[in-house]
């Protein structure tokens, strides 16, 4: 796997660590991925509820969690650290403006799109932009108004596919569809990419179902320039869930997935269990918001809160909670280390190599 370049930031191994929350991509898995010469994420949903501790409101105890953990990362690798920030977060600019000033390596932003990104940088900032697309439309749409307002382009562009875990930025009948597949996408977003060439770089990185070297090789012959892996480092001795999360996607069937519609306002891929099943009954509806933390979430029309759910899960309470999965996670078999299952990728990626 050879490395590729964000910006003047050389990523060694082309493989990106997705940024999955509440809590579950945090300092630890983020700094053994970048330890491996990849970028470990950082996921900012839901830190003033991991961080309660923290004096102040939920917006206080999100910015002192965002910065503890930015702070943890780069104690514990020297390698690319960055963050995943929802557009639809009510914080987002807090969380935006945050990790510049915390000088994280790169910031990651999707689940809508982030068009005033750029906006947030300062003459000496040295954070790159990343935003997450779902069509070769949107990474047009965001690049040119990049350019327009702001005069800057995306330092990198992640597509990711139908097959993801979590959010997804597709209607419900255009998850199956072929049409919509990552395949059909990462051509259409290069294209754009190439568009700009003359002025910038971008490379794209694809996201989505990857779950192997076979995988990895595939798309990068297709011209990305890396991955993005989320479910695959969700059963690893660093990843920052409790042993009973990580437990559900060692022991999770294939048939165990269900998409579902989130209060955020997009379909969302995730393991059934004892808490979906609650909420389709109408057993979880919030009685009030102290958090406010989604836009687009009114409390007095959601089935649930989302960001209590997520979190509940990651702590292992699975009654309360649930966990967003990948397509694959039925080839998720047992907890291993980070190094392990970059290991695995590389030797996968190499027999895939030497079998065309």
């Amino acid at each position: 796997m050879e490395s590729f370049f964000i910006g003047n930031l050389e990523v060694r191994l082309p493989v990106i660590q997705g940024g999955m929350g509440v809590g579950v991509s945090l300092s630890g898995l983020a700094s053994a991925v970048a330890n491996e010469g990849g970028i470990g994420v950082i996921s900012c949903a839901g830190l003033g509820l991991i961080y309660h501790k923290s004096p102040g409101d939920y917006v206080a105890k999100c910015i002192s969690g965002l910065k503890e953990e930015i702070q943890k990362a780069k104690e514990k690798s020297k390698g690319v650290i960055g963050v995943n920030i929802m557009v639809a977060l009510t914080n987002y600019a807090d969380m935006v403006r945050t990790s510049i000033a915390e000088k994280v390596d790169i910031i990651f932003s999707g689940a809508g799109l982030p068009f005033d990104l750029p906006s947030y940088l300062t003459s000496e900032s040295k954070t790159k932009l990343v935003p997450i697309v779902s069509s070769s439309r949107a990474a047009k749409i965001i690049c040119d108004k990049w350019k327009n307002n702001y005069g800057y382009l995306p330092d990198a562009i992640v597509v990711e596919g139908p097959k993801a875990g979590g959010h997804l930025g597709f209607k419900l009948n255009q998850i199956e569809d072929e049409q919509y597949s990552l395949e059909r996408l990462i051509p259409d977003v290069i294209s754009v990419a190439n568009s700009y060439k003359d002025e910038k770089n971008i490379p794209v990185i694809a996201a989505g179902g990857i779950s192997s070297g076979k995988d990895i090789l595939r798309f990068l012959e297709m011209g990305a320039a890396g991955v993005q892996l989320g479910t695959i480092f969700v059963p690893t001795t660093e990843c920052d869930a409790s042993e009973t999360y990580k437990n559900v996607f060692v022991n999770a069937r294939q048939e165990d997935i269900r998409i579902i519609q989130s209060p955020v306002g997009m379909p969302g891929r995730a393991l059934d269990g004892e808490f979906i099943q609650s909420v389709e009954k109408g057993e979880e509806m919030p009685k009030n918001c102290p958090f406010h933390c989604i836009k687009t979430c009114d409390y007095t029309k959601s089935p649930y809160c989302i960001v209590q759910a997520l979190y509940q899960a990651a702590r292992g309470n699975m009654k309360k909670g649930y966990a967003f999965t990948g397509m694959n996670v039925h080839l998720c078999q047992k907890i291993l280390s980070v190094k392990e299952v970059i290991s695995n990728l590389k030797a996968e990626f190499l027999t895939a190599k030497l079998e065309r």
